[in-house]
């Protein structure tokens, strides 16, 4: 008998841990739940996302096209989703006509990236997003600048909810998308001397834009 087959007959007789743990009865939320209307939880999004380094607008689709012209500026290509996938039908075409095109999927030295979301967390700001056909994960998380449209009924309570309803759905996420990632503001880092880095991994910027929803009165 080899050394591995030992190991492994080992392993395989040992007893298993926790064996007697009963399933979970009651799943408990991260954050606790609140009873909020779709208004208060709007304001909630918000607010968590920009607490977390998120810039968030709150645009009709002309003015979300203002707004990533500027934030384009003289660029002369992005990456993005595909047009079926975004919740802003003729933005691609707009982008043409202005010259800008969208960038194969694995250029590298593009520096603004769009994409739509899945969903977004209210009580932690953060963004969801499924990759797959026509939603590659590089719009997200090779450029510098990643643009983010969504519409405010995609806004859901938090992690938990989403969970229960990719429970309830039969977990599409994980079984007809690539890959799911939970994006919480730019990305940074403080793994070096505790000194606090952004882009180390990822976008510096993060634009999040609700499309169709009145801005907030002060």
């Amino acid at each position: 008998m080899s050394a591995r087959e030992k190991i492994l007959g080992k392993l395989r007789s040992a007893p298993r841990p926790f064996g007697e743990l009963k399933p979970i009865a009651e799943r408990r939320h991260m954050i606790p739940a609140q009873d909020l209307s779709p208004g208060e939880q709007l304001q909630v999004f918000i607010a968590e996302a920009e607490a977390v380094g998120c810039i968030v607008y709150q645009l009709d689709e002309n003015s979300a096209f203002e707004q990533i012209m500027e934030l384009i500026g003289d660029d002369r290509s992005v990456l993005s989703w595909d047009a079926s996938q975004m919740p802003f039908a003729g933005l691609h075409g707009m982008l043409d006509s202005l010259g800008v095109t969208v960038a194969a999927p694995d250029a590298g030295d593009v520096r603004v990236g769009i994409s739509g979301v899945s969903a977004a967390l209210a009580a932690t700001g953060s963004l969801v997003l499924e990759s797959g056909p026509g939603r590659s994960r590089s719009a997200s998380l090779l450029p510098d600048v990643h643009i983010v449209l969504m519409q405010k009924e995609q806004i859901t309570p938090d992690l938990e909810t989403w969970q229960d309803a990719q429970r309830a759905a039969g977990y599409p996420a994980f079984t007809k998308a690539s890959s799911a990632t939970v994006i919480t503001g730019p990305s940074k880092t403080a793994d070096i001397a505790h000194q606090l880095v952004k882009g180390a991994h990822g976008p510096r910027e993060v634009h999040v834009m609700i499309l169709g929803a009145a801005p907030l009165e002060d």
